[in-house]
Order: structure tokens, then C-alpha cells, then sequence
């Protein structure tokens, strides 16, 4: 590390993005695919500095924005967690497309800002409503999103059989009812979740191969979604928890992981192009979203999501490393 790395701190619904500003050498060009491997095999100590402790923590996570390569990209951006480098991420998309607009990266609109992001997932379109001048909600409109695999079963140590659909939002995840589990939102510990979503990404891992149209970079099992079980549309919200990479908790209802739902209810005819559905978090956060369009992804009957919530300021740092700290390199106690 030759010199400080600057960030700026933004929450989405309780869940954190550290935005680099500063301190990240030039990558070299190409896709951004290309770019991700790159940091991933060359630069992975400055994500051990920024998402670990003393200056991070588990559940940190972060945004590297990169020089864009496809055409009517305005920014391109790399997501960080505690164990890699994610393909897609809702929260994140909301809380940047906000910092878009308020550090000048795009020039304002009256009532409408369009700010296009390319994601390792591909191109995702945000849009930040204006009020006063100033950015407000934001909403994107995802990467085609489809159900991969439908009524699943494994066998799980302490739990049994439990049934789940794979589902992919610009990111595979594991969907399943939280009661298969004996478990309630409201009155079990976070903790249990962690277990349980925890226990099924593992074995869904070993036992179903993914794979993905576009890139095989793509075809990996991110996490496990334990729902409530209230799929089919209403009024009424729908509560999840997302529980990815190591065993990291989405503070917000999970942009990605929302798109996925969403994908698996109309697939299964829960929910119909238009209507809206509240999505609700563990820490009671929620994000709206609805069927844009009806599409395809390779061989698979696809859709077209659009998500939306509202992203905060919460800080900025200047990160140092001392040659003789023996904890420079970052740490996880648990």
C-alpha cells in the first residue's frame, strides 16, 4: 500500500458500501470481467484492508469503481465483501447511483436521472428521482433474471428435508421458507438464520451445478434467501434474509436478492408483469419491486426487475497502514 485509501461510507437500508475514492492503483484495460480477476488475484490485500477489522468487519462491504467498457456506460463498478468480489449488487446500485448525481459523475435531470452502471453482471439502468434538486429514491431496473432450478430437496444435518428453488438476480442465490427450518422472523435470533441459510448453501453448492448463458465467471451459488413463505402477491409486505459469501447478513432486504424472488414468483405465476410487491429486511428496511418485462437469458424464460429504496451518507475515512502494525493486513474474529 503506497498510499492512503480514501472511501466514502453510504448505507442502503441499514446494509453498508465503503465507495473507493482514492488509493487503488490503475487496473489495467479490458472487460470488466477482466478487471475483477485482475484485483482479485493482484490487488485482494487492499479488500482484506477496507473490509476487514481493525478498519472494517465481517459484514463490511464495498464498491471499487473502475473505468467503464461498454458503450453508454456512465460508471463501472467492482463490488467487495469478506470473501470476494460479488457480480452484482442491488444496495449497492441504489447507494451509487445516489453518489453518481451528487459527486457530478452525471449531470442532474429535472425530475429523472438516469445513471448507467456496468456491473460484472452486465449494464444495470438506476434511476434517481429528484426532488428539490436533489437526489431522492432510486430505483434500477436489473440484468435479465430467471429461475435456474425449480423444487429442490437435500437432506440437511438437523434439519431434514428442505425444499428450495435456485433463482438468478444478477447473482445465483438459494430460496427457501424459513418455517421449513421452525424458524420466525420476529422471534428467532439472526444468528439461527445464519445457521440455516448457511447449512443450505453449502449443500446446495456440492450438490447442483450452475451455469450461466453469459459467463461462466457468473455460474457460482452466492447465498441462501430464507422468506417468510407469502410469495404469491399482496399487499401485504414479505419479509427475507439474505445470507451470502461467509456468512454475511444483508442488513436490507437484498436488491439482487429481490430480483431473484421475483424471477422465481412470476415463473411460477405468483406475480404478474406491473404489480409491485414491498420487500422487507431484518432490520425492517424495505425496497419495492416489480416485473419490468418479460424476456429471455439464453435458453431460459427471463424477466426484467425493477427495484427500488433509498440510500444515506453515513461518513468518510482516510485508511493508513503502519509498517511495523503486525494486524495490518486486516483480521476477522469470527
Amino acid at each position: 500500500m503506497n498510499r492512503p485509501l480514501t472511501v466514502i461510507d453510504m448505507h442502503t437500508g441499514g446494509e453498508p458500501l465503503r465507495i473507493v475514492t482514492g488509493g487503488y492503483p490503475d487496473l489495467p484495460k479490458g472487460t470488466i470481467l477482466e478487471k475483477r480477476a485482475y484485483v482479485r488475484d493482484h490487488l485482494d490485500h487492499l479488500r482484506r484492508i477496507l473490509m476487514f477489522e481493525p478498519r472494517g468487519h465481517a459484514d463490511m462491504y464495498g464498491a471499487l469503481l473502475v473505468e467503464p467498457d461498454l458503450p453508454g456506460a456512465d460508471l463501472a463498478v467492482l463490488f467487495m465483501h469478506n470473501e470476494g468480489y460479488s457480480t452484482m449488487c442491488g444496495h449497492a446500485i441504489i447507494a451509487l447511483g445516489r453518489y453518481a448525481v451528487d459527486q457530478g459523475l452525471v449531470p442532474p435531470g429535472s425530475d429523472l436521472t438516469q445513471v448507467n452502471i456496468e456491473c460484472p453482471c452486465g449494464l444495470v439502468r438506476a434511476e434517481v428521482t429528484m426532488r428539490d434538486g436533489k437526489p431522492a429514491e432510486v430505483g434500477f431496473k436489473s440484468v435479465p433474471s430467471f429461475l435456474f432450478a425449480c423444487d429442490q430437496a437435500l437432506t440437511l444435518d438437523h434439519c431434514g428435508k428442505v425444499n428450495f428453488d435456485i433463482a438468478y438476480g444478477g447473482a445465483f442465490y438459494a430460496l427457501a421458507d424459513a418455517s421449513q427450518f421452525g424458524l420466525e422472523f420476529g422471534r428467532d435470533p439472526v444468528s439461527a438464520f445464519v445457521e440455516a441459510a448457511d447449512a443450505l448453501t453449502k449443500a446446495a453448492q456440492a450438490a447442483i451445478p450452475l451455469s450461466h448463458p453469459d459467463a461462466d465467471d457468473l455460474a457460482f451459488l452466492y447465498g441462501t434467501i430464507l422468506t417468510d413463505g407469502r410469495d404469491t402477491y399482496s399487499d401485504v409486505p414479505t419479509r427475507n434474509v439474505c445470507v451470502f459469501a461467509d456468512r454475511q447478513v444483508d442488513r436490507s432486504p437484498t436488491g439482487s436478492g429481490v430480483t431473484a424472488r421475483l424471477a422465481a414468483m412470476h415463473a411460477r405465476g405468483q406475480i404478474a408483469a406491473g404489480q409491485a410487491r414491498v420487500f422487507e429486511s431484518i432490520t425492517g428496511s424495505r425496497f419495492s419491486g416489480s416485473v419490468a418485462s418479460v424476456t429471455t437469458c439464453g435458453p431460459h424464460p427471463a424477466i426484467t426487475a425493477n427495484v427500488s429504496g433509498r440510500a444515506f451518507y453515513s461518513g468518510k475515512a482516510e485508511f493508513i497502514v503502519e509498517d511495523d502494525d503486525p494486524l495490518a493486513a486486516g483480521f476477522l474474529v469470527r
